[in-house]
């Protein structure tokens, strides 16, 4: 009689953890004392702890509970090398007074300092994926495959930069997607609807569509903004975008503040996303993203922390908890989105709006094995009534003990493995006069939004 050949030990499992899991039927809920079994940086079984499970990394995860990485729908992460110096400013002086000047002095080795020192930041504070769309994208790239993070990447580009814009950003992402071991898928990223015009918007829209690209930008980012398309336009910033045909792509949409019920429908019928960046609205004293209208019609809202400039941090954690404050703020309703409706925008909701709900954003068989480990031991996190609760409006990123990518360790016991902040700040301190000289009379850009 023939034996049973025994299975190869799996790569990693997470032993003994609280589960958050989630499905269609019972939304955000968790699964005590279960195992997540890694093989090939892919969850194999979510299973009850039972006998061990042969493995060649075992993580003791008893008293933490296990939950998804943080998916960060919309950053421009070199920016932390710009935080704490435009505070307290009107949107349009920090523009045009502060960053855009200053974003003149990068250096292509500014740029993956500061991209490795915000993944340090990322890794140590739940982030597992993040979406980023910024400059010297190149250098981006190389810091995240460095540090083991997963991205979705975009050049940005302006309508001031002629066609080669668009051509560079397209250059990047053919070049780039895939790369990483299949971390790092690319998009077009233009910057915005005022300022990328039709013709640049209609050859962004072909583009993608012709390589299968999605594309990222930032639109409809104020209330002031809509009303200002529509007084030059005469439609909204998504009626723009719309007319340009990039509703027929992947889109992936950063802020939607001054999205209005006329453009619903719209989103509804495209394959679309939003990333809010609750902190930083609360921090400039603008509106925020119509959560409510945008779950009423189905349209993803996923989390974002925008650039550490605006926000201070890329800290998912504190977005999390802002984005739960402010809704309930904004719609002067305690009731709404309860914390597992939170959590689920914080991991489910996440991944629709960055197009990858098919593999990243749950703990289960066949997704990416991207996971947290959440310490709530501390007295801050005691006692526990209701773990949803305690997560969302009791922890902070700092109970975060360990981070987990593609089944590789990146983080653990609060210990960074794939990063070294002290020699980054070495290197970046002697840099910092240079980058925030401004009495060069130089922009990026002008904001007239």
């Amino acid at each position: 009689m023939t034996e049973t050949p025994t299975p190869p030990p799996a790569d990693l499992v997470v032993r003994g953890a609280v589960v958050l899991a989630y499905s269609e039927a019972d939304g955000v809920h968790f699964l005590p004392d279960h195992d997540v079994v890694v093989r090939g940086g892919v969850i194999e079984a979510v299973q009850p702890t039972g006998e061990p499970v042969p493995a060649l990394e075992t993580i003791d995860a008893h008293g933490m509970v296990a939950m998804p990485g943080l998916i960060n729908c919309h950053a421009h992460s070199p920016m932390v090398l710009f935080r704490g110096v435009a505070e307290d400013v009107s949107e349009e002086r920090w523009f045009n007074e502060y960053i855009w000047p200053m974003e003149v002095n990068l250096t292509d080795d500014d740029i993956e300092l500061g991209a490795r020192l915000a993944a340090a930041e990322m890794i140590s504070t739940g982030t597992t994926t993040f979406a980023d769309h910024y400059f010297g994208m190149e250098q981006i790239a190389r810091s995240t495959d460095e540090s083991g993070l997963r991205a979705l990447l975009g050049l940005t580009y302006f309508s001031s930069d002629g066609p080669a814009g668009l051509e560079r950003g397209l250059a990047f992402a053919e070049s780039w997607g895939g790369k990483a071991g299949g971390r790092i898928t690319t998009a077009l990223a233009p910057h915005a609807p005022y300022t990328v015009g039709h013709e640049d918007l209609v050859a962004t829209a072909l583009a993608a569509l012709d390589h299968d690209l999605p594309v990222h930008i930032h639109a409809s980012e104020s209330r002031i903004q809509t009303k200002h398309s529509i007084d030059r336009e005469g439609v909204t910033p998504i009626e723009v975008l719309h007319r340009a045909g990039l509703f027929e792509a992947r889109l992936l949409i950063a802020h939607g503040i001054g999205i209005v019920p006329e453009d619903v429908a719209t989103l509804a019928a495209g394959r679309v996303g939003v990333g809010s960046a609750a902190k930083g609205y609360l921090k400039h004293g603008t509106d925020t993203t119509p959560v409510r209208l945008l779950r009423a019609a189905g349209v993803p809202v996923g989390l974002a922390t925008d650039g550490a400039a605006s926000n201070n941090t890329v800290d998912m954690w504190e977005t999390m908890t802002a984005f739960a404050l402010v809704q309930k703020a904004v719609e002067r309703d305690q009731a709404f989105l309860s914390a597992r409706d939170v959590l689920e925008h914080a991991t489910v909701q996440s991944a629709r709006a960055i197009g990858r709900g098919d593999d990243l954003g749950r703990l289960e068989a066949g997704y990416r094995a991207d996971l947290l480990l959440v310490d709530l031991s501390g007295p801050r996190t005691q006692p526990v009534h209701d773990l949803a609760a305690t997560l969302v409006y009791s922890a902070h990123s700092d109970d975060i003990d360990t981070t987990i990518v593609d089944g590789r360790v990146l983080m653990r016991g609060r210990k960074l493995l794939t990063v070294d902040v002290p020699g980054l700040v070495a290197e970046i301190a002697p840099r910092l006069p240079r980058l925030t000289d401004r009495s060069h009379g130089r922009s990026i850009q002008d904001y007239n939004a």
